[in-house]
């Protein structure tokens, strides 16, 4: 006898490491080798419950439910102990029903929306009253509203923001506009939507009733409208009434929590326990996390019989039944408050939905349950018309006016349009320009100090979509004319950007502080069109700036909460102009870029030596100032740079040279003829005389 119960103990072993690695037709068949071993009722319990888990993970579910039946009748089975067949349960449904992961039911139940861009990602239902997050994407006032006591996270882009209050986040007119164009029974079925919600909440469900029906008249395939009637509907005890809505709301979103949730509560008040039943096992496939249909699928259960131990009842209630509470009709969010603020849902494992099915006696119910998830998606969407949830909304093509997707600020398409806090929508550039002047919305004058602070121009994707679907052509076009503009603030030889103020000269740093508008305008400018270069040149009293100047590359821009910014730029090329503009307030001019004449021959052999000497001298010089003078030298411009071997290789001439004109006590002027020579030995004559003169008097 010990013998063969050591035996019996190697194989169930082996057959746990066979479930382990997921070989589960052996491990079944393991199981029922050994079950004749064991006289035990709860070993043979345990044996029975393994074999059906094996069962039920390989996908023979029909004969996984007889084996768990079985294990029934010798003792009362814990909810715990059917965490596989129901997960196996909910799997098969998902993958039956073309249900993705449940991190992605989300998306996938959103994207499927019958409003396609016009939805509210909250609420799921028609855009009402559109506002713009900080991130740039679109949700009704009132889902924000809701949302202000806790950090939102953006459905779209999961952007975490903390609406403090809700006021500060003004409607996008361009959007409210737009909408009561295209769509004004369905701006209107909505308006009654919400007066009906607040009837509701007042108990005046006959006149909320009234509302609902004026609202489906006007928008008959709005599912939102459908699924709060329903909810009225069972609050007036109309029960198949609020079956039938609860249905089609189902048919018009298949995929949708609410709409099935609907649809099981109206199932149980008319005593359909078994499809109700289903229909939360299907709501839990579709949101593993709903505690709505754990919750309520559990007291479903405990309203019948079964062979399994009862779970201790928990107080819960319905909001409809709970006073001064706010009712689910006026939830609109995809997620349903159904218990009260005080109420906290308990702990519930999915396990104990199967409690009822498996204490039947008929030995095909575990075949009829599959049968009936599995023809749960083809009922819900049998009578719906395929052209309902896809083209009801479409705009028509009479109403689609391309200035009422015009900037008022360019008077042209919208392009990267951007919406302010106030709601209203400019193209980003535009309102980087108007910021450069003021801090001020351009129409309304509400202070955009924070916004321009936060420096965070997000566009506005629902505009840009509405655009690119319905003023194609005209896009294309707008999009030519910015590519034109841009291609031709790129030119480095025509209409270049001259920053009118001080001495600038190759490899040499020179940091600027931008405070002026125009400037901004410039600086943001060469960014944008990836050049990051613009011209320097000193005053002139009689042209405006000097025939002469150096391009500076920008190498980085810290800007402040105020729109100035601090640009570190170093000289890289000499240029002359031949003729001077202007443009949006700043110069530009046409050049021609500078280079030294090489020399060759025995003349190189003179100018090398006059190269090292002047260096020499150069370098004496600059040892002989005082070691503050030194370090505010350095501090500024860098330290010396070194004597190159070959003085000819840059077209500007060595470096040092340069250097050695920025820090020597010059005017404007006199700097200005050096960065005009185009011969390296004469401005090496030139800084010798320089140094020479310093020296005879300082000698004095």
């Amino acid at each position: 006898m010990g013998t063969e119960t050591a035996e019996s103990n190697v194989m169930l072993e082996l057959a746990a490491e066979a479930f382990q690695a997921r070989n589960f037709e052996l491990a079944a068949e393991i199981y029922e080798c050994q079950l004749r071993h064991f006289s035990d009722p709860a070993t043979q319990v345990e044996v029975l419950l393994r074999r059906a888990d094996a069962l039920a993970l390989g996908g023979r579910l029909s004969e996984a439910f007889e084996i768990y039946q079985k294990a029934s009748k010798l003792k009362r089975l814990r909810p715990a102990q059917l965490e596989n067949l129901t997960e196996c349960l909910l799997g098969s449904i998902r993958s039956k029903e073309g249900l993705g992961a449940h991190e992605n039911q989300e998306h996938d139940t959103t994207s499927s929306s019958v409003y396609g861009a016009f939805t509210c990602r909250i609420c799921l239902g028609f855009l009402y009253e559109p506002v713009n997050l900080p991130c740039g994407h679109t949700y009704c006032r009132k889902c924000l509203d809701r949302e202000k006591e806790r950090p939102l996270v953006c459905k779209q882009c999961k952007d975490s923001t903390k609406l403090c209050d809700v006021h500060d986040y003004r409607m996008n007119v361009v959007l409210c506009n737009l909408l009561a164009k295209w769509f004004p029974s369905q701006v209107q079925a909505v308006r009654l939507r919400h007066e009906g919600n607040a009837l509701y909440a007042e108990k005046n469900l006959e006149a909320a009733l009234e509302k609902y029906d004026e609202a489906i008249q006007l928008a008959p395939r709005d599912h939102l409208l459908f699924s709060n009637r329903s909810q009225i509907n069972s609050s007036l005890k109309n029960c198949e009434a609020a079956l039938s809505d609860a249905e089609m709301a189902c048919r018009l979103q298949p995929l949708w929590l609410k709409g099935h949730l609907r649809k099981a509560q109206a199932l149980t008040i008319l005593r359909k326990s078994e499809e109700a039943l289903t229909e939360y096992l299907f709501c839990i496939a579709l949101e593993p996390e709903s505690k709505m249909a754990k919750c309520e699928a559990q007291k479903d259960c405990k309203r019948n019989d079964s062979v399994m131990s009862p779970v201790e009842s928990q107080s819960s209630f319905s909001v409809a039944d709970a006073p001064g509470a706010k009712p689910p009709c006026c939830e609109d969010q995809g997620k349903v408050k159904y218990f009260s603020q005080e109420y906290q849902p308990p702990a519930f494992d999915t396990s104990c939905l199967l409690k009822r099915k498996l204490g039947m006696e008929e030995e095909d119910k575990g075949g009829s349950f599959e049968r009936s998830c599995k023809n749960m998606k083809q009922d819900t969407t049998s009578t719906v018309p395929k052209a309902a949830t896809a083209t009801w909304c479409s705009v028509p093509s009479d109403l689609i006016d391309p200035c009422d997707l015009e900037c008022s600020l360019c008077m042209r398409l919208f392009y990267e349009p951007v919406t302010t806090p106030c709601g209203h929508t400019f193209c980003l550039k535009c309102l980087e320009r108007c910021l450069d002047h003021n801090s001020q919305c351009p129409l309304c004058k509400e202070r955009l100090s924070e916004y321009l602070a936060q420096r965070k121009y997000s566009k506005t994707p629902l505009l840009e979509g509405l655009i690119d679907n319905y003023l194609l052509e005209e896009l294309v076009e707008r999009r030519k004319v910015h590519e034109e503009e841009i291609a031709e603030l790129s030119n480095l030889n025509k209409n270049v950007p001259i920053f009118v103020c001080t001495m600038a000269f190759p490899t040499v740093p020179c940091p600027l502080h931008i405070f002026e508008p125009c400037y901004r305008l410039m600086i943001r400018r060469c960014m944008e069109t990836g050049t990051k270069q613009f011209g320097m040149c000193i005053t002139d009293s009689i042209k405006g700036f000097a025939d002469y100047g150096c391009i500076l590359e920008i190498r980085n821009v810290e800007f402040f909460a105020d729109g100035r910014s601090v640009v570190d730029t170093v000289g890289k090329r000499r240029f002359r102009v031949i003729e001077q503009h202007q443009c949006d307030g700043y110069n530009t001019a046409d050049i021609e870029y500078l280079e030294d004449k090489k020399v060759e021959g025995e003349g190189y052999a003179a100018l090398l030596s006059l190269h090292d000497a002047v260096y020499n001298q150069s370098f004496t010089w600059f040892n002989s100032l005082k070691p503050e003078q030194k370090e505010r030298i350095t501090g500024h411009f860098g330290p010396m740079p070194d004597k190159e071997p070959e003085p000819q290789v840059s077209p500007s001439g060595p470096s040092w040279c340069w250097w050695l004109l920025a820090v020597l006590p010059l005017e404007g002027r006199a700097q200005l003829l050096f960065l005009a020579m185009t011969s390296l030995r004469e401005r090496l004559v030139g800084i010798r005389r320089v140094l020479s003169f310093m020296s005879c008097g300082r000698a004095r």
